[in-house]
């Protein structure tokens, strides 16, 4: 029990992590389903983990709902071939959240503040989308389904810091004025492992929490809060310095000899309260950023355009 409780306390925005808490991973959790698959040739896990009930929410502390996670190591780099398979996964799952597009309009909102890197994923990725609303409310139904378009609307509506108000607040007042059907939410999260800081996509139809990851709780972005259904697209851009510290310790502790009781025992004794409160993102974060964003807005831009021309990044 000390290790599960120690465990809990880390930070994460990914449903995976959290399932990963559990001590054995095959151990079955009432109402949580987990399907995973793994594609050697793209290097490419898809992990699906699927809440059910009020059961499976309380164990996982997460809502009810679908949590759909891409991990693909080297979307971060240069290799433009690469990004193409991640952005089809990303766009099918996106086609199947929101149980296709078709004649639906859609906001897109990009959290974060662009002129913080490790948290302008949702301005950039919304800098990259081609956006269809204004074409066809002035050409029409007939010049959409001519050019194969669906209607698509974007915002930034910034962080509370530079607006003054909630992100909440202002997509309110957008949906109450244009009355789109569906919200999709781009977010920069926070991980409880180094290794999928800018590797991992996590799609869910749960909507989100903005800064929950890193202990910032703004007002959550769902269809209780909304009206309308939101799905929640993000990238772990940060982690917490107490979980790499304590990492590092609990391998060396391991190593020397520790049983499990005396390694957590030693951890939550050691806990930094200063540590717990910083934040680290890699030092190649400004490419990673703008590669990764691109790679997601191609995914949006190919489930409303369906054979979109756009330059390289």
């Amino acid at each position: 029990m000390d290790e599960l409780r120690y465990q809990n306390t880390r930070r994460t925005d990914l449903a995976l992590e959290e399932r990963e808490t559990f001590e054995d991973d095959d151990v079955e959790i009432k109402g949580v389903v987990l399907e995973e698959d793994y594609d050697e040739d793209t290097d490419i896990k898809l992990t699906r983990v699927i809440i059910k009930d009020e059961r499976g929410a309380k164990a996982m502390r997460k809502p009810i709902g679908t949590y759909i996670t891409i991990e693909a190591p080297r979307i971060s780099g240069s290799d433009e071939g690469y990004h193409k398979p991640v952005s089809n996964l990303v766009a099918a799952y996106l086609e199947e959240l929101t149980n296709g597009v078709e004649g639906k309009h859609i906001l897109v909102a990009g959290l974060g503040n662009r002129n913080l890197t490790a948290d302008a994923l949702g301005p950039q990725v919304i800098d990259n989308l081609f956006v269809t609303r204004q074409l066809i409310k002035e050409f029409g139904d007939e010049f959409a389904k001519r050019n194969r378009l669906e209607m698509m609307s974007a915002i930034s509506p910034g962080v509370m810091g530079q607006t003054g108000m909630e992100s909440s607040e202002i997509l309110r007042g957008i949906i109450k004025e244009t009355k789109p059907d569906m919200l999709v939410v781009i977010d920069a999260l926070a991980a409880r492992s180094v290794s999928r800081l800018n590797t991992t996509i996590q799609i869910t139809d749960t909507g989100i929490s903005p800064g929950a990851g890193v202990g910032n709780n703004r007002n959550a972005l769902n269809k209780d809060s909304l009206g309308i259904d939101v799905i929640a697209l993000g990238v772990p851009t940060v982690v917490d310095a107490q979980t790499i510290v304590d990492d590092r310790m609990e391998n060396a502790l391991r190593k020397k000899g520790f049983s499990e009781e005396e390694v957590y025992q030693f951890l939550n004794e050691m806990t930094d309260r200063d540590v717990e409160n910083m934040f680290v993102t890699p030092k190649n974060i400004d490419d990673s950023i703008h590669r990764i964003s691109y790679c997601i807005s191609e995914a949006i831009n190919s489930v409303f355009y369906k054979e979109p021309k756009f330059g390289k990044a």
